[in-house]
């Protein structure tokens, strides 16, 4: 058997042997999962602006209603 296998089987043993835990999650790591996505869509939206704004069109809202198209 070569290094590699070896070190694969005695892996494979040892994850075969070892106990799972249970993952529990408590408050405060509900709380930093939520501030995380949180600010990760903060910055995303940050930096859509700058590119908008940098590309010198900014993303207005629509000052009107859209035309709708009747009758085809």
């Amino acid at each position: 058997m070569s290094i590699l296998e070896i070190a694969l089987a005695s892996q494979i043993w040892a994850r075969r042997n070892e106990k799972r835990q249970l993952v529990v999650l408590d408050d405060a790591d509900v709380l930093k999962v939520l501030l995380r996505i949180a600010f990760v869509v903060m910055a995303f939206t940050l930096l859509i602006s700058g590119l908008n704004l940098a590309a010198g069109r900014p993303q207005m809202l629509a000052e009107g209603s859209a035309p709708v198209v009747t009758g085809r």
